[in-house]
């Protein structure tokens, strides 16, 4: 482009020297030179604006590319935090598998020993329930009237009156006695897993002998000539006979009417299963692990 600025006046300036150029060619070649001129000022315009975008896309290229290494820097950083977040969650699933392990290990250690003290306590439901029929069958209708037979939360209760076992006011076992005695003393004996609780109640009425003191001795004096008599007469393991006394202060009926003193004169009979049979599966309870009893639910066992 510079060369032809410098061109166009040389080459007027030779025809001028020779004399060879006519009017018309003369005016031909200056319209010439301004048109150069003119297109020589334009292509140093574009070629300004040329530099001008060039320079402009090397600066985008230099940002695209410092914007692409960030990016790349990113990815990269994002690919470690994924492999780590992997590695992490690996791990977490390998304990978690492991906890899980453990968690269902001990439910089902838990569920056997649930298990275990149903069955123990329908085997003893069921044992209560033969007893009780047993012993029903057994009494005559007339024993029937003063002998009361209750299963209560798998303890059998035989409430008897005072004065079908005892001499009016007195401790001492009277003759009518015996063949009730009799009848109860065989089915505590066939059944050898329950213990036997007798215990000893009265009404309110003071007692006045000298060898009596009050309501707390009769009551007790009564249940001991009954467990003496079950041990003695008809044989019954004494290991499994314990005799209390419980005087006025359990009271089942108001002792303000003659009938109700006469309900709550009574001697009950107590037969309960062994505890310590329940005691060797408390025993044998699994235990949960710190890390998972607060997550194991209590299960609540069948209750009547």
């Amino acid at each position: 482009m510079k060369r032809t600025n410098y061109l166009v006046p040389i080459v007027v300036s030779c025809f001028l020297a020779t004399g060879c150029v006519s009017k018309k060619q003369f005016a031909e070649l200056q319209t010439s030179y301004r048109q150069l001129q003119t297109e020589n000022s334009d292509l140093s315009k574009s070629y300004q604006q040329a530099q001008v975008t060039l320079a402009e896309n090397r600066a985008n290229i230099k940002s695209l590319e410092e914007r692409l290494a960030e990016a790349q820097q990113n990815n990269a950083d994002l690919k470690a935090s994924y492999a780590s977040l992997q590695g992490s969650l690996d791990k977490s699933i390998q304990q978690g598998n492991i906890n899980i392990s453990k968690l269902v290990d001990e439910i089902n250690a838990s569920n056997r020993f649930i298990k275990q003290l149903v069955e123990a306590k329908d085997k003893s439901d069921s044992l209560n329930m033969v007893l009780t029929n047993n012993l029903t069958r057994s009494l005559t209708k007339d024993e029937l009237q003063e002998v009361d037979i209750k299963v209560l939360k798998g303890v059998v209760y035989i409430s008897l009156a005072d004065n079908m076992l005892y001499k009016s006011g007195s401790y001492e076992i009277n003759e009518r006695a015996g063949e009730t005695l009799s009848k109860i003393a065989k089915i505590i004996t066939d059944y050898k897993d329950y213990d036997v609780l007798v215990e000893g109640n009265t009404d309110t009425d003071p007692i006045s002998r000298p060898n009596i003191r009050n309501n707390w001795d009769l009551s007790t004096l009564r249940a001991s000539s009954v467990v003496q008599e079950l041990q003695n007469k008809y044989g019954v393991d004494p290991q499994r006979l314990t005799a209390a006394g419980r005087g006025e202060y359990n009271p089942i009926a108001d002792n303000t009417t003659a009938l109700g003193k006469q309900r709550n004169r009574r001697t009950q009979i107590i037969i309960t299963p062994k505890l310590d049979q329940f005691m060797d599966l408390i025993d044998q309870a699994p235990e949960a692990t710190d890390s998972t009893a607060a997550s194991i639910p209590e299960a609540p066992l069948p209750m009547e």
